[in-house]
C-alpha cells in the first residue's frame, strides 16, 4: 500500500472529490489557510494499493481537465496540483485500514 498526498489549488479540489469518490477512491481531505505551498490548497490523502497508483494519477489529471473545459484554466495557477508518494511499512497497513 502506498499513501499518496496531493496538494491542489482550491479551483480543481471539489470536482476532484467528486470524481474520485465516484470511482471509488477513499481520501482524506485537509483544508488549509495558508503556509504550505500558498494559500488557497486543499490537502488530498489517499490510500492506495500499488497496482491502482496509475488509475488515481489517470483520474487526477482527468478531473482537473474536466474543471478547465467548464470553467476555463485558471490564469494564475502555475501547477493543478503537486503529488508525493510514500511507501507505507507493514506495520502502518493496519492503522490506514482503520483496524
Amino acid at each position: 500500500m502506498k499513501l499518496m498526498i496531493c496538494i491542489m489549488e482550491n479551483y480543481y479540489a471539489n470536482e476532484v472529490e467528486r470524481q474520485l469518490k465516484y470511482k471509488g477512491f477513499r481520501m482524506t481531505e485537509l483544508a488549509s489557510t495558508g503556509g504550505f505551498l500558498r494559500k488557497g490548497n486543499t490537502t488530498f490523502l489517499f490510500g492506495v494499493e500499488e497496482k491502482d497508483l496509475e488509475d488515481l494519477r489517470k483520474s487526477l489529471q482527468e478531473a482537473c481537465l474536466h474543471v478547465e473545459k467548464q470553467k476555463g484554466k485558471k490564469r494564475s495557477v502555475s501547477h493543478r496540483y503537486t503529488s508525493f508518494i510514500i511507501p507505507t511499512s507493514p506495520a502502518l497497513i493496519p492503522l490506514l485500514q482503520g483496524q
